[in-house]
């Protein structure tokens, strides 16, 4: 019964290409939530010890199936897919403010990174990886901005509460520890590693225009600047 589970996990993942309910599968194959994440789990332990091309993983409430990240480059280059650039520094700290501290509005970012980060928001945005959460209820209605599915696949976890803790930076100890992580995320940062197999976006951006090193240069030295524009 159990390898009956798996197969039909690994068929309606591989078929609906994106993230699916655990309590959906629960529903429609009569089978409780915790079998489907037991059956989840010692699938994609076979995946992984077989060193197979797929990967199972489980994002917050939801599985989805995965490609290796180790052939990223591979499935890159043979979809002739543009490797996406890596995050800016503005963005990466735009970034961690809204993980840590979501759901947050533009005005608390803006006052603790101490500049205008409307641009940055606004690229975050676009890559998926932030979105917005609803509105905060005062004069305004300002909208609040929670990460997304996509950024807790990008991290490599399951949930927020994966996230490391952070440092007390009020001592020269935290700072540093602080700035160590930092750097471990810039040096893990392979947002192109987990694509998956049926990745619409993805399919998206192949067919426009590529763009020049000079434009991601641009980009970079204007979240750099944090460009005055409205979200």
């Amino acid at each position: 019964m159990n390898e009956f589970l798996q197969a039909k996990i690994e068929a309606i993942l591989f078929a609906a290409g994106d993230t699916v309910r655990i309590d959906r599968i629960s529903l429609i194959l009569g089978v409780d939530p915790a079998d489907i994440i037991e059956a989840s789990e010692k699938l994609s332990e076979m995946y992984e010890s077989a060193n197979r091309g797929i990967r199972i993983v489980r994002i917050g409430d939801k599985l989805q199936m995965v490609s290796n990240p180790d052939y990223a480059s591979d499935i890159i280059k043979v979809l002739e897919h543009r490797k996406p650039p890596r995050l800016s520094a503005p963005a990466l700290e735009t970034l961690s403010i809204v993980a840590y501290y979501q759901p947050v509005t533009r005005a608390y970012i803006d006052q603790i990174r101490g500049v205008d980060s409307s641009y940055t928001v606004s690229v975050l945005m676009d890559k998926g990886l932030i979105d917005k959460k609803g509105y905060l209820n005062v004069p305004g209605r300002p909208a609040l901005y929670g990460t997304t599915d996509l950024f807790l696949r990008t991290m490599g976890i399951t949930n927020l509460e994966d996230l490391p803790e952070l440092p007390d930076v009020s001592t020269s100890e935290g700072v540093l520890k602080l700035q160590e992580q930092i750097e471990q995320i810039k040096e893990n940062q392979q947002i192109e590693g987990q694509l998956s197999l049926y990745d619409s976006s993805e399919q998206e951006q192949s067919g426009s225009e590529d763009r020049t090193e000079e434009d991601e240069i641009v980009d970079d030295e204007s979240e750099k600047e944090d460009l005055q524009t409205e979200s």
